[in-house]
This record gives C-alpha cells, sequence and structure tokens, in this order.
C-alpha cells in the first residue's frame, strides 16, 4: 500500500502549535524519576492511524518498542493528550552513541533517490532505486588524501566514526545569532565530526592527534594522522551530572588539518552548498547521508524537536534537547556523517549524525552545530 507522502508532512502552522505543546509537556513528562517504561524521549510529529499518516500535529512519545496496552497499568499508559495536544507513539530501538561495535566489511547498500516535485514545499517522488557497489562501500575504510566527508575518521583511542565535511571559523562580519555569513579568506579548516569520534567523549585533550582512517580500519599514530583535535563542545553525561540539568544540543566537534589533507566535497553527495536554518527543517523532509560504514542512505525526518536520552556505554546517558529524529539510515561507524537534503536541486546541510538504533537515526541540528563551534558549514542558508 502506497502512502500519502504529503500527509508526512506537518506544516509550518501545526508545526508551531505542537512546539509549543512540547514546551509546556516535556520537563514533567520527561522527568527522570518517573519516567514510563521504554520511554527515552518526546518529539514534535504527525499522527499515524491505522498505519498511515494523517498529516495531523502529535507529540510523539519516543519508546525503545511498543509495548500492548493491556500489559500496561493505568499508570504507565501514554495520555492521550499532553498540553492539550493529541500524542503517539513512535518506537526508536534503543538509541546508542558510543563507538563499540562496527562492521568490518559493510554490504550493499539499497536505498532511494529523492527528488523534489516543490523545493518551496518540501514535496518528493521517489525517482530511482539503486545499490552502492561493495567496493564503494569498503572504499570509506580506508586511507585517503585529501579526505572526504563520508570517510573513516577517529581520535587515537576510539574505533572508527565519519568524517562530516570541511569546516572553516566564521569569518569577519559572520555571526551565530542572527546566522549571518562573513567575508574573507578562512586562515584554518578543519575536519568536523562527533565529540565522541574526534574528542572520544570529552576525554581527550587538545592537540590530540586524529587518524584517517579511524583506528578500527586500520589508522596508525605513525602514517594517518590526519589533523589535530582544536575544540568540541562538552556532553553532560549521567551519572557524573542529574540527566535533569543536562543542557546538550549537540554531539560535536573539530580538528585542524592542513588544507590539501581534506576536501570539501562528500563522497557521493558532492558539494554541500548551504544549510538550513531549524525553522526550515521539517516533518516529513526526506534527507540522506554519506557514512563509513553503510556509505550513502536516505530516509525521512519523523520528528523534529525532540528531547531524547542516549546511551554511551560504560553507564553513561546524555540527554539532547532539539533533536532531529529519522528513520533508520545509520549503522556503527556512520557517526559523524552530515545529514543533507535537496534544496532546489542542491544539497543543503540539515545536521550532523551522532547516534542510532536499529529502527532510527538522530541528528543534530545543524545550526546548533554551527553555533556552538563557530564554524562555516557552507556559504549560504537554503
Amino acid at each position: 500500500m502506497k502512502l500519502d507522502e504529503n500527509k508526512m508532512i506537518l506544516s509550518q502552522q501545526y508545526t508551531a502549535e505542537v512546539q509549543t505543546a512540547h514546551r509546556a509537556a516535556v520537563e514533567e513528562f520527561m522527568n527522570p524519576q518517573q519516567l514510563r517504561p521504554n520511554v527515552v524521549g518526546l518529539g514534535v510529529g504527525v499522527k499515524w492511524r491505522n498505519g498511515e499518516p494523517t498529516g495531523e500535529p502529535a507529540l510523539l512519545t519516543l519508546v525503545t518498542h511498543k509495548i500492548p496496552r493491556d500489559e500496561l497499568s493505568r499508570a504507565d499508559l501514554i495520555p492521550s493528550r499532553l498540553a492539550d495536544m493529541q500524542t503517539d507513539v513512535l518506537e526508536i530501538g534503543y538509541p546508542f552513541a558510543g563507538v563499540g561495535e562496527l562492521r568490518q566489511k559493510p554490504t550493499q547498500v539499497r536505498t532511494e533517490l529523492m527528488q523534489p516535485t516543490n523545493g518551496a514545499t518540501g514535496t518528493y517522488r521517489v525517482t530511482e532505486r539503486m545499490e552502492i557497489p561493495e567496493m564503494g562501500v569498503e572504499l570509506l575504510a580506508k586511507r585517503a588524501r585529501p579526505a572526504e566527508g563520508g570517510y573513516s575518521v577517529g581520535h587515537y583511542k576510539i574505533t572508527a566514526g565519519t568524517i562530516a565535511t570541511c569546516v572553516y571559523d566564521i569569518l569577519p562580519g559572520g555571526s551565530t545569532n542572527p546566522p549571518v555569513h562573513g567575508v574573507g579568506t578562512p586562515p584554518r579548516y578543519y575536519i568536523l565530526s562527533n565529540n565522541h569520534v574526534l574528542a572520544n567523549s570529552n576525554d581527550a585533550a587538545v592537540g590530540d592527534p586524529i587518524l584517517q582512517p579511524g583506528p578500527f580500519d586500520g589508522g596508525n599514530a605513525s602514517t594517518d594522522v590526519i589533523a589535530r583535535l582544536n575544540r568540541f563542545v562538552p556532553i553532560d553525561f549521567e551519572p557524573t551530572i542529574p540527566r535533569e540539568q543536562h543542557r546538550n544540543l549537540v554531539d560535536a566537534a573539530i580538528a585542524e588539518a592542513a588544507f590539501h589533507d581534506i576536501d570539501r566535497e562528500i563522497y557521493w553527495l558532492g558539494y554541500v552548498r548551504g544549510w538550513r536554518r531549524k525553522q526550515d527543517v521539517t516533518v516529513g523532509m526526506p534527507v540522506f547521508k554519506t557514512g563509513r560504514t553503510t556509505n550513502f542512505t536516505s530516509g525521512r525526518i519523523t520528528a523534529i524537536s525532540a528531547t531524547v536520552d542516549v546511551g554511551y556505554g560504560n553507564g553513561k546517558v546524555a540527554r539532547f534537547k532539539d533533536q532531529i529524529i529519522t528513520t533508520n539510515i545509520s549503522a556503527g561507524g556512520d557517526s559523524g556523517s552530515l545529514v543533507a537534503t535537496l534544496v532546489n536541486n542542491t544539497p543543503a546541510a540539515v545536521g550532523l549524525l551522532f547516534a542510532g538504533s536499529s529502527v532510527a537515526t538522530i541528528v543534530n541540528q545543524i545550526e546548533n552545530v554551527r553555533s556552538l563551534l563557530r564554524v562555516e558549514i557552507a556559504e549560504q542558508m537554503l
């Protein structure tokens, strides 16, 4: 049965209404001492009925897996309404952002290429099915100079993640609030990826060596240093910091590299020429990425403005706010991938992939990454 793609999209008016409800409900609903079974988050999305999208706004309760209503106590049932907004339940698995088990030899990736039918409204149609050859998938785990986005990378003490793209400091005259692009020639260039990829989940020191490929893929500190850690946004972790006090927006870091060793191209995607503001990242938007493990994959945004609890291994949990949830477009080792969409047939950055499960992927808003790291992602807002 073909789904009505237009009803997967949430209008700007509905988005504003449900975001207001989210702000009113999230603190109480996500109280760590009173979380319902399997609940890991709360987001903004579309109500589904009988397996079909309705186009109606809803607060989405994010759960690891759905439990039949008759197996839940009355106290554990999800309310039909929160803050006077209808609710729905979205299964996203167990969100994880560590650098644990990776695939040694990725298999073929099957994906759908999305072509916009109306760039202004964000409606898309499937134009082609394709398969990335296994050689192309394995290529991203190899050494490359210059290294493009999508290739394996990592702090010398981790396994491996993915290069998002090459970025640079916001230029003179530029700002983050409001977002304005500066003018001039960048004096330094950086690899963009996750904190847990480049900064070992807060445990690295500025100047630490970054390897390409990552250590899991054979990267060696004596021959494969491509960059040095420059800065990262610290992550609040439980148990060190109580979960209700977490203020995490991004899992992001940059490492300085020589201009000739990195490339602003992203394997298979090409050159990302713009980025999307948060207000222009919408539920139902088709997205795609290139990553070290699964290469090129595409999917769709299922929730925005999400508050979600993410595991990092060794008993550490971090609560993130203002996140994007997509269908599953990733696997272990894809952390750090740049997630993009098409705007007038031009790739535009949407977010930074940092966590996921077997059924969903979690992405930082690229506007938050730009603001907190003070780096330029691309030359224009699209």
